[in-house]
């Protein structure tokens, strides 16, 4: 394979179809921490991303940033625009935020976090939303904690992709067990997403190694001393990861489990 038949097959091929959009770039970007419109525009474009992913609180805990404002710096209508429940702690509250967003934005693609008290995902509730959504005939990309069954159960449900947890949200940890990942990625047959706790470029990078279809930042870029310069980092080394999968790694650097 030539490196340029090499760079379309692994970098410029759709992973995920949801709705009437392939998806070609695999780093996604959360931007609910954000306070600066124009910041949110920088990270985006820096990122190379094609969804803006948007959420509203229900339960009224934390505010956001008024979409016209977004609007005015950010030309929205050319992302896809997907629906975060992110700030739920709970399968009424999630399920709450998805009506919310549909209603207002007529959102049909939903990236579904319901975490319980201790910020994890809470696998059973996530199962139970995701089949709620799924009646709809919504897309749904559910962040669950590593675990096969639970990771089968969502597929046979007809979720777009998984989102599995590396590390606690936020800690920067990396990916300390990546067998349980590398089990449900070599077992389903939907696109797995790795996020939670990728604080550096290298932790993209192993992510991508492992063989998910893309990674999702968030933390990482707003901890960053300089940001754009992370974002831009974590854009190559998912890049750097992926044609690295493609290529295989040389006898003995094989990705322990």
């Amino acid at each position: 394979m030539s490196v340029d038949s090499m760079e379309v097959a692994g970098l410029r091929d759709a992973w995920v179809r949801l709705g009437d959009t392939e998806l070609t770039s695999r780093l996604l970007v959360g931007i609910e921490q954000y306070t600066s419109p124009s910041v949110i525009r920088q990270v985006l474009e820096a990122t190379g991303s094609q969804v803006f992913i948007t959420t509203v609180d229900p339960d009224n805990n934390r505010s956001s940033l008024l979409l016209s404002d977004l609007a005015d710096e950010i030309p929205i209508e050319k992302y896809l625009w997907i629906g975060t429940t992110s700030f739920a702690r709970s399968a009424e509250s999630a399920w709450k935020t998805v009506n919310i967003l549909h209603d207002a934005y007529g959102i049909t693609v939903f990236k579904l976090d319901v975490r319980g008290r201790t910020n994890e995902p809470d696998n059973r509730a996530t199962v139970e939303v995701a089949a709620q959504l799924r009646e709809q005939g919504w897309e749904v990309m559910p962040f669950i904690l590593p675990d096969l069954a639970t990771a089968k159960e969502l597929e046979a449900l007809g979720c777009s992709a998984l989102r599995v947890m590396s590390a606690p949200v936020a800690s920067g940890h990396g990916i300390p067990n990546p067998g349980p990942i590398r089990q449900i990625i070599d077992t389903v047959d939907i696109p797995v997403v790795v996020e939670g706790g990728l604080g550096s470029a290298r932790h993209a990078t192993l992510a991508m190694e492992l063989g998910a279809a893309a990674v999702l930042v968030n933390t990482a870029l707003v901890k960053a001393r300089e940001p754009m310069l992370m974002a831009q980092a974590m854009k190559h080394a998912v890049e750097a990861g992926r044609l690295s999968y493609l290529a295989g790694a040389m006898p003995g650097d094989e990705i322990p489990y």
